[in-house]
C-alpha cells in the first residue's frame, strides 16, 4: 500500500489553489457594475462551445461515476456502460431537437419554460420535484461519495470529508455564479480525464503484470469474461445488496434489453434535455451553434467514460481487492496500485469531479427556488441584487442540509443503481410534460399537471406491490400508463382552444402519412413481441414497449398537430428550419452513432 506523499499533497494543494483562484477571478465585476441575474444564473450567454462540452461532463462526471460506477463495475461489470453510452446519443437528439426551443423562448430555467406553454401550476410542482431532486439525492450522494474517497485513500473521517467538500465547492460557486462554475469545469475536465486515464493506465498495468495496458485488457477479458456482457440475464450473476454476506441478482439493476430498448431512453432525455443543472449549460452558450457543438464535443467524451471509471472497477475485480463493499474499489485502487505523485494527480481529478458536480447542482438548485418560486411566488418585484443574494443563501442552505443527509448512504454497497432508481420516479412523468408541450399542439395544462400529480404515487405503488420488477422496467409501465392519462385528458379538455395554422396540403398529406406509418410500425412491433415475451422473460423483453408506445406517441402528434383544426392557444409553432443542422454538427453525429455501432457491435 502507497501512503499519500509529499508530492501527492503538493500536487492536490496546487489543483486546489488554481481551481478557486480562478473561479473568484472569471466571476470578478467591473468596478461600479452590479452582478445581474443573467451574469450569475447564466454566465451572460457567453460560453463557447468547448466550455459548454467541457462543463456538461464536469457537471455529470462526479463522484457518482469514480467511486459508484466504478464500483458497479467492480460488482456487474460493462452493463452499466449503457447509461454513458446511450446518453452519447441523446445528446445529439437534445442538441438538435430540444435546445433549438428552449433558447428561443429565452428561459432561465426549465419550469420557465412550463409557465409559458402551460401555467404556474404545472412548473411550480415540477420545480418543487426537481429541488427536491437535487438537495435529497444529488447533492447527497456526490457529498458521500468524495468523502468516501476521501476517508479511504487520507484516512479522513466521513463527517469532516462531507463538510470539506462543501465548503471548498461553495467558495467560489456562492460568490460566482455559473460563470465561475462553467469556466473552472475547464480545468476541471482536463484533471478528470488526465488524472482517469493514469489510474486506468497504471491499473491495467498491474493487471498484466507490468506488461502494459494492452496485456492488462487481455487478461481482464481473459480472467472476468462475465463483467463483458452487455445484456444480463436474469439470474446470471450475483452482486452484493449492502448487507454483510447477502446477495441479489443484478438483473434488478440492469435487467437485460431493457437498458437498451426500454425506459434508459427515457432516462436519459430527462436527464440531458429536461435537467435544470445540465441544459443550463446550454442556455449559457453564445449561440445556438456553439450549442450544439458543445453538446456534441460532451457525446464524444461520454464514450469514453466507461474506459475512465468502468474499468478501474473490473480491474480492482481481477486483482481480488480486499475490499468491504464495491464502491471501495477505486480508492483502493489509488491506495494500492497508483504509486506516490500519480495518486495526487489522480486524487485531484476524483476531488475535481466532486467539486465541479456539487457546485453545478448548488447553482441550478439556486436557480430555479429564486427564478420560480422566490421572484414567481414570494417577492415578483425583486431587484437584480436581490435575486443574486437570494440565490446565494438557497444555495447555502442546499448544501447544508446535504450535508446532514449525506452520512445516510453509508449503509449501501452500491450508490450507483440507488440515485438512477430514485430519479428515475420523475422521469416518466417529466418526460411527457415537456416532449409533448414542445411538440404536441393539444397538450393541455391539465393533462400536464394530472401527469405531473400520479408520476410519483404511480411509481411507489409499483415498487410497493410489484417487488420484483426492476425500477428500469417499472419506470417503463408508468409511462405507459401516463401516456394513457395525458392524451386521454388532452383530447377531453376543450378550452382554451384557437384555430390551427394553415398547412399546405402537400404538407399535410406528407406528415399524416409519415404519422400513419410510424404508428403502424410501431403497433406491429408490438404484436409481434407478444409472442416472444414470455421465451425471453428472462430478457425483460416487455420492455420493447417503452420504444412501442413512444413510437405511437409520435404518430399521434404528427396525425394531430396538421389534422385537428382547433389546439391549445399556449402551443408552440415550431418551424422545420429551426431544426437543421450545420455540417459539422452532423459529422459529428454520424461519428457519434457510427461508434455506438462499433461498440455495442465488439461487446455484445
Amino acid at each position: 500500500m502507497y501512503a499519500f506523499a509529499l508530492i501527492d499533497w503538493i500536487i492536490f494543494v496546487v489543483y486546489a489553489i488554481v481551481i478557486v483562484s480562478m473561479g473568484l477571478w472569471v466571476s470578478r465585476t467591473k468596478k461600479g457594475h452590479e452582478k445581474t441575474a443573467t451574469d450569475y444564473f447564466l454566465a451572460n450567454r457567453s460560453l463557447t462551445w468547448w466550455a459548454v462540452g467541457a462543463s456538461l461532463i464536469a457537471a455529470n462526471i462526479s463522484a457518482e461515476h469514480f467511486i459508484a460506477m466504478s464500483g458497479s463495475g467492480y460488482a456487474i461489470g460493462l452493463a452499466v456502460a449503457c447509461y454513458e453510452w446511450i446518453a452519447a446519443a441523446v445528446l445529439i437528439i437534445v442538441a438538435k431537437y430540444f435546445l433549438p426551443v428552449f433558447l428561443k423562448t429565452g428561459i432561465f430555467t426549465m419550469p420557465q419554460f412550463l409557465t409559458q406553454r402551460y401555467d404556474r401550476r404545472v412548473s411550480t410542482s415540477l420545480s418543487i420535484f426537481w429541488l427536491l431532486m437535487y438537495v435529497f439525492v444529488n447533492l447527497t450522494s456526490v457529498s458521500y461519495l468524495g468523502a468516501l474517497a476521501l476517508e479511504k485513500v487520507l484516512g479522513i473521517p466521513l463527517l469532516y470529508g462531507i463538510i470539506g467538500l462543501s465548503l471548498f465547492s461553495a467558495i467560489y460557486s456562492l460568490y460566482g455564479g455559473l460563470k465561475a462554475v462553467a469556466w473552472t469545469d475547464v480545468v476541471q475536465v482536463v484533471f478528470l480525464i488526465g488524472g482517469g486515464l493514469v489510474t486506468v493506465f497504471f491499473a491495467l498495468n498491474a493487471v498484466g503484470g507490468g506488461n502494459g495496458i494492452f496485456a492488462g485488457f487481455a487478461e481482464i477479458f481473459a480472467k472476468a469474461p462475465e463483467r463483458f456482457q452487455m445484456i444480463i440475464e436474469k439470474g446470471a450473476l450475483s452482486i452484493p445488496d449492502g448487507t454483510e454476506g447477502a446477495v441479489k441478482d443484478a438483473f434488478s439493476d440492469l435487467p437485460g434489453v431493457a437498458v437498451i430498448l426500454g425506459s434508459m431512453w427515457l432516462t436519459n432525455i430527462c436527464f440531458w434535455g429536461f435537467n435544470q443543472y445540465i441544459i443550463q449549460r446550454g442556455l449559457a452558450a453564445k449561440s445556438i451553434k456553439e450549442a450544439q457543438y458543445g453538446l456534441a464535443f460532451a457525446g464524444f467524451l461520454k464514450l469514453l467514460i466507461p474506459l475512465l471509471v468502468i474499468v478501474p472497477g473490473i480491474a480492482a475485480y481481477t486483482l481480488q481487492a480486499d475490499i468491504g463493499r464495491s464502491d471501495e474499489a477505486y480508492p483502493w485502487l489509488l491506495n494500492n496500485i497508483v504509486p506516490p505523485g500519480v495518486t495526487g494527480l489522480a486524487f485531484a481529478a476524483l476531488v475535481a469531479a466532486v467539486v465541479s458536480s456539487l457546485s453545478s447542482i448548488i447553482n441550478s438548485a439556486s436557480t430555479i427556488f429564486t427564478m420560480d418560486i422566490y421572484k414567481g411566488y414570494i417577492k415578483p418585484d425583486a431587484s437584480e441584487k436581490q435575486l443574486v443574494r437570494t440565490g446565494r443563501i438557497v444555495a447555502f442552505v442546499s448544501l447544508f442540509i446535504a450535508t446532514l443527509i449525506a452520512p445516510k448512504f453509508a449503509s449501501l454497497d452500491q450508490v450507483y443503481p440507488v440515485i438512477q432508481e430514485f430519479t428515475g420516479f420523475i422521469y416518466p412523468g417529466v418526460f411527457l410534460i415537456f416532449f409533448l408541450g414542445m411538440f404536441w399542439r393539444q397538450a393541455t395544462s391539465n393533462a400536464a399537471l394530472w401527469t405531473a400529480i400520479l408520476t410519483l404515487p404511480l411509481g411507489f405503488i409499483f415498487k410497493q406491490f410489484v417487488t420484483e420488477m426492476p425500477f428500469i422496467v417499472r419506470i417503463g409501465y408508468v409511462f405507459i400508463i401516463l401516456t394513457i392519462i395525458f392524451v386521454g385528458v388532452s383530447l377531453a379538455d376543450k378550452k382554451h382552444r384557437v384555430a390551427s395554422p394553415e398547412i399546405n396540403e402537400v404538407d399535410k398529406n406528407k406528415t399524416i402519412k409519415t404519422g400513419w406509418m410510424i404508428t403502424g410500425v410501431a403497433a406491429l412491433t408490438g404484436i409481434i413481441a407478444l409472442f416472444f415475451i414470455n421465451r425471453f422473460a428472462n430478457f425483460a423483453l416487455d420492455s420493447v414497449y417503452v420504444l412501442v408506445v413512444g413510437f405511437i406517441l409520435l404518430g399521434i402528434v404528427m396525425i394531430t398537430n396538421v389534422k385537428m383544426p382547433t389546439m391549445n392557444s399556449k402551443s408552440l409553432i415550431l418551424e422545420t428550419k429551426l431544426f437543421k443542422t450545420s455540417v459539422p454538427f452532423n459529422i459529428a453525429a454520424i461519428g457519434i452513432f457510427g461508434l455506438l455501432i462499433f461498440l455495442y457491435g465488439f461487446f455484445w
